[in-house]
């Protein structure tokens, strides 16, 4: 008996009815009738009472419903099963993170984890100085960084958050007496040069070379890590515009972090090689853009 004559044959027990077996699994009232009509010459007896007033399951047929519905059943869920397995990702995946970011998106990477306990995700420091090139490597699958990314090889997927920028400057600096500082007040302060290859239109969404009036940013000493700049900063070398994260997460004797009025929020997104986006990456960005 095949799958779709055991189909018509449960339906036809349930809703004793011709009519409304055909309607319900959108074939003809006559291919009802020839299926179960076939499967009474297999069986060898009739399986239901026809009248015309009404349609009624006979002893035998009674039988075989109570036989069938619980293995029809069992295959529709193997299918399901199968179904769920298919769409099952499975792996490792590496995430690239700069300072906090890995804590910033734990909400999202414990739900990912529970929809997908078949993968497992790893994690992969990358410093500001040099933000892309583990990426290239092929040393992380995917990072998480802030904007704008314009390398043409790199795909960009959607804004998972935004922050502001703060100032970090010397305890004792004097644009602490004010409590906050204005964007326009870096064409006087030296901000670091960034020793590494990070491209200059990254690096603008927190350094910018002028202010929004048109002002040019001066450089003071380099630096590669975060370390090195709070170190300058508090030796009151420099001054740095830095993502809130900053402020929250690494304080530092000898430093304070002031609003910066006027400045741009800083976009973080993920980032990953365009040639590579595997349906187990496209499965993560998914779910922590919201998506999943």
């Amino acid at each position: 008996m095949e799958l779709r004559e055991i189909e018509i044959f449960l339906t036809l027990a349930e809703e004793l009815h011709f009519g409304r077996t055909a309607e319900r699994l959108h074939v003809s009232v006559s291919r009802v009738s020839q299926s179960i009509r076939k499967q009474e010459r297999a069986v060898g007896a009739p399986l239901f009472e026809r009248t015309s007033r009404k349609v009624e399951l006979t002893a035998v047929g009674e039988v075989l419903h109570a036989e069938l519905r619980p293995a029809y059943e069992g295959i529709g869920q193997a299918v399901a099963a199968a179904s769920a397995a298919a769409r099952r990702v499975s792996g490792t995946l590496v995430l690239g993170f700069m300072g906090a970011e890995a804590h910033e998106l734990e909400p999202d990477l414990a739900r990912f984890r529970a929809r997908h306990p078949d993968v497992e995700l790893r994690f992969h420091e990358v410093v500001f100085s040099d933000p892309f090139a583990a990426l290239r490597r092929g040393d992380v699958d995917l990072l998480t960084t802030w904007l704008p990314v314009t390398e043409p090889d790199l795909a960009v997927g959607p804004v998972l958050r935004s922050e502001p920028l703060w100032l970090l400057v010397a305890a004792d600096h004097p644009l602490t007496a004010a409590g906050r500082a204005d964007v326009e007040t870096l064409a006087d302060h030296a901000v670091p040069t960034v020793r590494g290859p990070a491209p200059a239109s990254w690096l603008s969404g927190v350094l910018p070379e002028r202010t929004p009036a048109g002002r040019e940013v001066p450089r003071g000493p380099a630096a590669a890590t975060y370390q090195e700049i709070l170190a300058l900063v508090a030796a009151g070398k420099v001054v740095c515009p830095v993502p809130d994260e900053g402020r929250r997460y690494f304080p530092w004797p000898g430093v304070t972090y002031l609003p910066l009025d006027g400045a741009p929020a800083v976009r973080w997104a993920l980032v990953w090689r365009a040639s590579d986006a595997t349906p187990l990456l496209r499965a993560f960005v998914a779910e922590v853009a919201g998506a999943g």
